[in-house]
């Protein structure tokens, strides 16, 4: 299906080019969401008649996303999750997790506008993009972690997972140290001696 775009679409073309694309796509997302109108002959006067109210809305769209977009580029929102000592997370971050949270801080954005390559399964603090505007891109970190506590540690740069390993292990170690240099086995051999 031929449409005429009613505004700028990542990987298809600006306002007002003329492109063919599959039916089920033009269907489903172009025309529902009136980002493209069918390429008719009437649809294209339409379009040429009211291009430059088209092209000032749009602007006025990408001025206030760059205004919202000031204000997130950057930020770091915690999200508090359940997780395994591994790091794994019970169930995943969702896009919808993403706005949620940035919401309760004021600024404005719907899970949609949300990019997520792959889910998000482990803690840590993860680089997100924000489409606000299919011209406006910012990008904003999510800091993962089980508690506030945990929360500040990443914040400041320190991986909290191999952390909790290599105390693990340090524990470990001193506790085998102990046992061998005079921990528990050691008072019963010197008992056995002493009589």
């Amino acid at each position: 299906m031929k449409v005429v775009l009613l505004e700028r679409v990542e990987r298809l073309g600006a306002i007002g080019d003329v492109v063919q694309v599959k039916d089920g796509f033009a269907r489903n997302f172009l025309l529902p969401r009136q980002k493209a109108l069918r390429a008719t002959t009437s649809n294209l006067k339409v379009f040429e008649a009211e291009r430059g109210q088209i092209e000032v809305r749009n602007a006025e769209a990408r001025a206030a996303a760059e205004r919202n977009g000031a204000k997130l580029e950057g930020e770091t929102y915690v999200l508090i999750r359940q997780a395994g000592e591994g790091g794994q997370l019970y169930g995943s971050v969702s896009g919808r997790d993403v706005a949620e949270v940035i919401l309760e801080t004021g600024a404005r954005v719907e899970r949609s506008q949300v990019v997520l390559d792959r889910p998000i399964k482990t803690v840590g603090v993860h680089e997100l993009k924000l489409r606000l505007h299919p011209e406006v891109t910012v990008t904003v970190r999510i800091n993962i972690a089980r508690s506030p506590d945990e929360a500040d540690r990443q914040a400041r740069g320190e991986n909290v997972i191999t952390s909790a390993f290599d105390q693990d292990r340090l524990d470990a170690e001193a506790q085998a140290k102990d046992l061998f240099e005079g921990g528990a086995g050691q008072e019963m051999a010197n008992a056995s001696f002493e009589r």
